[in-house]
Formats: C-alpha cells, sequence, structure tokens
C-alpha cells in the first residue's frame, strides 16, 4: 500500500478527464477532479504519492474499504465461472445473495427484486405500491435524498429536485423530525415525535388517505444530515401506514448493511417496512447492484399477476457474488459489531469532546459509522456556518474547512453546512483516530469563521 508518484499518468489521467467525462452535479468548467491511482483499505493515493484517508467511504458505500481481497477473488471467480446471465434464469450468484440479504432483513422481507443501484430501487419500490394499492400519490420528506432518476429525484426532498420537480409526479412533501431545526417549535424529542407525527397524519388526512400509495423515509437521512429519528416516530408511521392502508418504504441504500451498528437501520428501531430499498453497501459498491426486499403481502400481489418491470442486468452474476462475499466477509469478520464498537466507543465521545473545543460545531449526531457535524456561525443562534445550498464566495467557510482536511490527509465527506463521518465499517481503531485529529485541527479553520 506504498503509493508510487507517477506525475505523468497523473496527468494524461486528468486531461482524458477533462476532455471526455462529464461528471455528475458539477458544472463542467468550474471542477477539477483528483486523479486517484490506487485505493486499499481505509485509505486511497494520487499520482503525486499523496495518501488519504477515506472519511466518506466513496459516495458511502465502501462499507469493507477498498480491493478487500476475498471480495475481489469472488469477482474474478465468478467472472471465470459466468461473468454475465439473463435476468430471467436462477443462477448461483444471483439466489444465494437474495437468500443472505432476506436472512437479514427485518421481518417477512423475503423476496428480492435486484436493481442496478439505489436511485432504481426506489423507482420500483414505488411502483410496486402504487400497483399494491391502486393509489397515486407518494409522502416523503424535506431533507432527504432518493436518488438522481425522474421519479426518485422528485421525491427527493433537497434542492438537487429543483432542477428536474416536474410539478406532476405525484409527489408531496412533509417535515420530518429534526430537533436541532424544529419545524414544530419544539423543545423535547418527545414534543418533537408527537408533533411531527401529527403533522404527517394532518397531511395525509388533507391529502385523501384513499390517495396515498406509499410513505417513502430514509431511515436515518443520510446525505441530509444524518438526522437520528427520535424514540418512536418511525413506530408511529408504521401506525399511521397500517391504519390508512398505505405503504410503509424505508429507503436503507446509504444506511443498511452495517453502516448504523446494525445490518439494517430498522433494526435500532424494532420496525418492519412494508418495502425495503438497498443499493451501495450491498457489496461495497465494488460491482454496481441494488434492490427491493418486499413483503409477503405486496408480493403476493404480483403471484399470479405480472410486475410490470425490470432490468436487463438485474442481479447480475458479477455484482452478486461480490453481494455474497461482501456480506460474508461482514459475518466472519465482525464488521457490523466493529461500526457499532467503535461508534459507541469512539466516535460518539471523540466527536462530543471535538464540540466542545470548536465554537463552530452546532450540533454532533449519528451512530456507529454513520455521523455528521453541523457547523454553525452562532452556538446561540444556531446560524449555518453557510447558507443553505450555498455556492461559490457563499460556500467559501466550508471549502476553506475542506481544503484544511484533504492537506492533512483525509478526505471529508462535505454537504451544506455540515461535514460527516463516514468511514469504512471495518476501519481500525488506530485509523479512526487518525482521521479524527485531522478532523480537530481543519475544524480550526471553521472556528475562524464562528462569531
Amino acid at each position: 500500500m506504498t503509493p508510487q508518484p507517477n506525475p505523468e499518468a497523473g496527468a494524461a489521467v486528468k486531461a482524458a478527464d477533462r476532455d471526455h467525462v462529464f461528471h455528475s452535479w458539477s458544472a463542467q468548467e468550474l471542477i477539477d477532479p483528483l486523479a486517484v491511482a490506487g485505493a486499499e483499505g481505509s485509505y486511497f493515493w494520487d499520482y503525486d504519492g499523496r495518501r488519504y484517508l477515506d472519511f466518506s467511504s466513496g459516495l458511502v458505500y465502501t462499507n469493507v474499504g477498498y480491493q478487500h481481497p476475498k471480495i475481489v477473488a469472488a469477482i474474478q471467480e465468478q467472472a471465470a465461472k459466468m461473468t454475465t446471465f439473463a435476468p430471467a434464469f436462477a443462477i448461483e450468484a444471483r439466489s444465494e445473495a437474495a437468500r443472505l440479504i432476506a436472512e437479514r432483513t427485518p421481518g417477512d422481507l423475503d423476496k428480492i427484486f435486484f436493481t442496478n443501484g439505489g436511485a432504481d430501487a426506489v423507482e420500483h419500490a414505488v411502483r410496486m405500491a402504487r400497483l399494491h394499492t391502486g393509489r397515486p400519490k407518494v409522502l416523503s420528506a424535506y431533507r432527504s435524498y432518493h436518488g438522481g432518476t425522474q421519479q426518485a429525484v422528485n421525491i427527493t426532498g433537497d434542492p438537487r429536485r429543483w432542477a428536474s420537480d416536474s410539478g406532476t409526479a405525484g409527489v408531496v412533501h412533509f417535515w420530518a423530525p429534526y430537533l436541532y431545526r424544529s419545524r414544530f417549535y419544539a423543545e423535547t424529542e418527545e414534543q418533537e415525535c408527537a408533533r411531527a407525527l401529527e403533522h404527517l397524519e394532518t397531511t395525509i388526512r388533507f391529502e385523501g388517505p384513499s390517495t396515498v400509495a406509499a410513505i417513502i423515509l430514509e431511515t436515518i437521512p443520510g446525505t441530509a444530515g444524518i438526522m437520528v429519528p427520535p424514540p418512536g416516530y418511525l413506530a408511529g408511521v408504521r401506525e399511521l401506514c397500517d391504519k390508512y392502508g398505505i405503504v410503509f418504504v424505508l429507503d436503507e441504500v446509504m444506511a443498511g448493511f452495517g453502516r448504523t451498528g446494525e445490518w439494517f437501520a430498522a433494526d435500532l428501531f424494532g420496525v418492519t417496512p412494508d418495502l425495503l430499498t438497498f443499493a451501495k453497501g450491498v457489496n461495497s459498491g465494488y460491482v454496481p447492484l441494488g434492490g427491493v426486499a418486499i413483503s409477503g403481502a405486496i408480493a403476493e400481489t404480483f403471484g399470479k399477476r405480472p410486475y410490470p418491470g425490470g432490468l436487463t442486468y438485474s442481479g447480475h452474476p458479477l455484482a452478486c457474488a461480490a453481494a455474497v462475499a461482501t456480506i460474508d466477509v461482514m459475518a466472519e469478520e465482525g464488521v457490523v459489531e466493529n461500526a457499532a464498537r467503535l461508534g459507541a466507543d469512539v466516535v460518539g465521545p471523540e466527536l462530543r469532546a471535538l464540540a466542545e473545543r470548536h465554537p463552530s460545531v452546532g450540533e454532533v449526531r449519528g451512530t456507529g459509522m454513520f455521523w455528521a457535524l453541523e457547523l454553525v456561525r452562532d452556538r446561540e443562534t444556531r446560524e449555518p456556518l453557510v447558507p443553505y445550498n450555498a455556492a461559490g464566495e457563499a460556500n467559501a467557510p466550508m471549502a476553506a474547512f475542506a481544503a484544511a482536511a484533504k492537506k492533512g490527509g483525509l478526505w471529508p465527506f462535505v454537504n451544506m453546512n455540515r461535514t460527516h463521518v463516514v468511514p469504512p465499517c471495518n476501519i481500525s481503531e488506530a485509523e479512526l483516530k487518525e482521521g479524527l485529529a485531522t478532523l480537530d485541527a481543519a475544524l480550526s479553520v471553521a472556528d475562524e469563521h464562528t462569531r
């Protein structure tokens, strides 16, 4: 894992990227992508030999780190055996991946529909809910992200939706609980939970319960800020769905497969949805894969009635072989337990200590290897360090913080006025403390913008 500098090769990679690659979510002429030469474990490095500890896990998906040898070997073995096969057939890798996933999903979510990633998992979950209920509307929360395809981005509750918002997608947004910036004037978690549930039920009743097919929530919102819901909230949503005959969908694309210190975040709250979407950590992102775990009642809807949907690469053998190996590695190496232990014993206490030292830290929240620091200009007023959806000069304080972290060898996950601590779930305690020390130093830059 010793980086070998090769700046000439790096320049060639960068030049080809700038000439031909069209990057997502970006103004193409305003970005400067880092040319990455290699990665292993919790680290990656560039062509100049600079190494970074990845506190972003890619896009929060390398749950067992980069280049895990057992997963690489499984992909190689599957490629030698059967690189691809159409989804209408039963093949070993696909069947075994589905079995292992179903063993770990809560309740009776025992049928697995495979997709290529999280966004199309959400697309198909919504389609299943609408067909199962015969109703058109979907309710989703503000401060959420559900994917970049047309339906999924309309369900999303953050600014990435705006440019593609059709206004006719049958989506209604509501406020989910977030005590630090409560929309309900709550002062306690109990008040926030009760008022958020009252708001949701009022929304259902005013929209017309007979028109609502599904409520979709990220079990713990990811990119939007890792707001762990208060005790009782998800159980309350489950009760509302049962009361009004609505399908309850939990989006575990980011929170699933060990990220929260449980196989699925739903297990933290003792709640079983009707549909559960997953991707990312299912195979540590080594080959694109996602899916929907389906309850018995919804699966029965399509027992003798064809489900009108599918994908050419559904359950791709290479992706499923990677999933089987990833789940086996997580079980054999205690990855879920490692995330839970280090989250409770190291990350939580260390981040709270950082908050005591740095006036820029307004709130610390999270669990497992899934944490966020909310950065503010003023702790008393809770004014964000940068405005909502800031760009350019308005975002300068967060850009300066991120630059300081990278200069120290830490690659952060930064969104709006937050930095997230989301390293691989199998990170070592020593690596974790190394990253937290660098984060400590970088927060001094953020402190310069407080008052």
